[in-house]
């Protein structure tokens, strides 16, 4: 049985408390008043010369129509006062006045709405983190059911490992409700700009003519129950199907306990397909609700699914580094590999079918999303192409290298980087605006993430036998290296 080191544990407490203490200060830091707003657009300006003000009218037009009603409120003055008083010197002096009382309004509307983005920042910093490593707990757990399923045999002997990693589904759940209901329920933050007052009436200045159309699905009752309807079903399957695997390990019946998962997989695999896909339109496309994508919950699919195949991976090899996993070997650990560049493509496959599919169209609704990635976040958005494709392309291209532990780790650490500023990039416009950075908030939320997803990865690995002990297909994978290195390159003279 592995034992949980001391050294281990204490690590993960550590990234954890101090993960916390920098989320914790990211909160208390963040702007209060409308006034730090003023300051912060005004240092923009400077630093931006001029970008900072075509920015600033931008926003203003995007989230509210005080512009466009200001100059028809200036038209209607100018031609009320031009037939009361003939063009008199009082008339003009009270259009300059009302002018301005718009313009000052105009000017608290804009720096109320960079307020909501500048203490958006440090949920959305906890957000990206939290969506990140729960998407992966998740995306193993669906791969580990599709092992199932597909009664693939050589991977068996690393089904302990993802079950340790789908433990980390747990913590991260409980965290996604608590954001969850303060978004929805107790209105602590604007990330979800639809759930303002008056979005959905007529006769409020905030009214969406957009968002009410789509008010059979985008509703805050509907939005948080199907949301705790994910993480519910997620979390019943993987307890049912963690405890079936642990059974099957002293089930003395005619594998009626392994039929028994396989059963529940499938079920949770049909489950998970419709949930993945509702999940990804409510938590991410949600945050730019007048936009949408029919390749999304794929797209999203995709980024996760490359992020949890690195994670095996990684634990995988740290693991067989400490011989905690009887039965690994070079194989195991190139087949990884194999499905890391595999599905690498596939997401630029999506990524490319996607942004082509948009730009060529030009279609206004679905091009401004791409447009505010690009023009204020042009270097993640393209830094994540060159990560989550080239490197990976021409990192793991050569069938050799995937059996080098090393270069698969390092492989990994960009390719998890990348997915992670894919997910940044797809959360940061619609919450902050311009205002994104890599500070502390988004540093915090990762250690603090991280520190959770070690504690609880290497105590559940540690809970159980590393090896499914009564599993049919056990021998299948513990020789799986003869059919892969041993008789590779032999030629059928040698065997007949």
């Amino acid at each position: 049985m592995y034992q949980f080191s001391g050294k281990l544990k204490t690590l993960s407490i550590i990234l954890t408390v101090v993960g916390l203490l920098g989320i914790g200060w990211s909160f208390f830091t963040a702007p209060s008043t409308i006034e730090d707003a003023k300051e912060i657009i005004a240092q923009q300006s400077s630093h931006d010369d001029g970008h900072g003000e075509a920015h600033v009218e931008d926003h203003s037009n995007d989230h509210n129509a005080s512009g466009a009603h200001g100059n028809d409120h200036k038209n209607e003055l100018t031609d009320n006062d031009h037939n009361s008083t003939s063009g008199s010197h009082a008339g003009e002096a009270h259009i300059d006045k009302e002018m301005s009382a718009h313009g000052a309004h105009n000017d608290d509307t804009h720096a109320e709405h960079v307020l909501h983005q500048l203490q958006n920042k440090p949920w959305s910093a906890l957000y990206v983190s939290l969506f990140f490593f729960l998407g992966i707990s998740l995306l193993v757990l669906a791969f580990y059911a599709a092992q199932r399923v597909a009664q693939s045999g050589w991977s068996v002997v690393l089904f302990r490992v993802m079950e340790a990693i789908t433990a980390n589904l747990v913590p991260t759940s409980i965290i996604m409700l608590v954001v969850i209901l303060a978004a929805s329920v107790l209105h602590m933050n604007h990330m979800f700009p639809w759930m303002a007052e008056g979005t959905f009436d007529p006769t409020s200045p905030n009214y969406d003519a957009i968002v009410d159309g789509k008010s059979w699905w985008m509703n805050v009752p509907g939005w948080t129950i199907r949301s705790i309807a994910y993480l519910v079903i997620w979390n019943v399957f993987r307890y049912l199907m963690r405890k079936n695997s642990i059974a099957e390990d002293s089930a003395d019946d005619n594998n009626k306990t392994y039929k028994k998962n396989y059963n529940t997989s499938v079920i949770f695999l049909f489950l998970f397909m419709i949930t993945e896909s509702m999940m990804s339109w409510d938590w991410i496309m949600g945050l730019d609700p007048h936009w949408f994508s029919t390749l999304f919950g794929w797209y999203v699919l995709a980024s996760l699914l490359v992020s949890a195949l690195t994670v095996v991976a990684f634990v995988t090899i740290y693991l067989r580094s400490k011989n905690a996993i009887p039965g690994i070997n070079d194989s195991h650990i190139h087949d990884l590999a194999k499905f890391m560049f595999g599905f690498s493509v596939f997401w630029t496959y999506l990524w490319f079918a996607q942004f082509m599919l948009i730009w060529y169209a030009d279609i206004p609704e679905e091009t401004t999303y791409f447009v505010a990635r690009f023009n204020e976040y042009k270097l993640p958005f393209l830094a994540m192409v060159v990560m989550n494709f080239v490197f990976p392309v021409l990192l793991l291209i050569n069938s050799d290298y995937k059996s080098i532990p090393w270069f698969v780790v390092i492989g990994g650490i960009v390719i998890l980087g990348g997915h992670y500023i894919d997910i940044f990039v797809m959360v940061m416009p619609a919450t902050v605006g311009p205002f994104w950075s890599f500070g502390i908030a988004e540093f915090s939320a990762l250690l603090f993430f991280l520190g959770i997803f070690i504690f609880t990865v290497f105590s559940a690995f540690a809970k159980a036998n590393p090896v499914p002990k009564r599993n049919p297909f056990l021998e299948e994978s513990e020789h799986f290296h003869y059919y892969n290195i041993e008789h590779r390159g032999e030629g059928s003279g040698d065997h007949h």
